[in-house]
């Protein structure tokens, strides 16, 4: 029986047009500034000394830096510094009312159902905890936050790397089979997958791959493999 939810972000309870072109703009627009006006905060100066021996960049010149940055975001990087520097200047955005987290629907009403039916939900996303929480806590559909039990990013390791998930197991002292972890991207299912948890493939539009793995357009469809599990 499953009894634990972990779910992807980006494709899968939200918009990836929001992610690439709304909160990714808004990081790069607002970046150069927020560096520069808070490089002597002990938060920001820690990502930035993780930033400079990660990329071989002068730890002294910010501007370099600053570049190193953009054009990070630019690769869409999965880099830790990154993600943590992009979490504090969304937290800016969302709290002054310039930003608000997407969320389809259909997710918005059935992390509800499931939190209420004794579901534990979970959230596992290449973007920072302080990200995920955002994202959730900021929606056009309200706070979303209470829902879920906790977070994880990339600092329990790589999503396409069956350890990450074996990680994640261990610090929810659950067995495998009883997580079901959604995602839009196959190869982040196979390492979910070999690590014994079960998957559910989101692919909300476009044409739906031959393959054996549980395929699902929506949340509705999620549920409906709950219901007979």
């Amino acid at each position: 029986m499953i009894r634990v939810i972990l779910t992807d972000i980006e494709g899968t309870t939200s918009s990836i047009s929001f992610v690439h072109d709304v909160l990714f703009p808004f990081a790069a627009e607002h970046l150069p500034g927020f560096i520069r006006e808070q490089q002597d905060n002990s938060e920001v100066s820690e990502q930035l000394d993780l930033l400079a021996e990660a990329s071989g960049t002068d730890r002294g010149d910010v501007g370099a830096l600053i570049e190193t940055l953009q054009a990070w975001i630019r690769e869409d990087r999965k880099a830790t510094p990154l993600k943590a520097l992009q979490g504090m200047i969304w937290e800016r955005g969302y709290q002054q009312g310039e930003l608000n987290g997407h969320i389809y629907d259909d997710a918005a009403q059935y992390l509800q159902h499931w939190h209420d039916r004794g579901l534990r939900l979970y959230v596992y996303s290449s973007g920072s905890v302080k990200a995920q929480k955002l994202i959730f806590g900021f929606t056009t559909a309200g706070d979303f936050t209470p829902f879920f039990s906790g977070y994880f990013d990339t600092r329990i390791g790589g999503k396409k790397e069956p350890e990450a998930y074996r990680n994640i197991l261990s610090e929810l002292g659950v067995e495998a089979r009883t997580v079901l972890f959604l995602s839009d991207v196959e190869a982040e299912l196979e390492a979910a997958e070999a690590a014994g948890m079960e998957t559910a493939w989101l692919i909300r539009d476009g044409e739906l791959p031959e393959t054996e793995r549980f395929v699902a357009r929506s949340f509705s469809d999620v549920d409906a493999l709950l219901q007979k599990r």
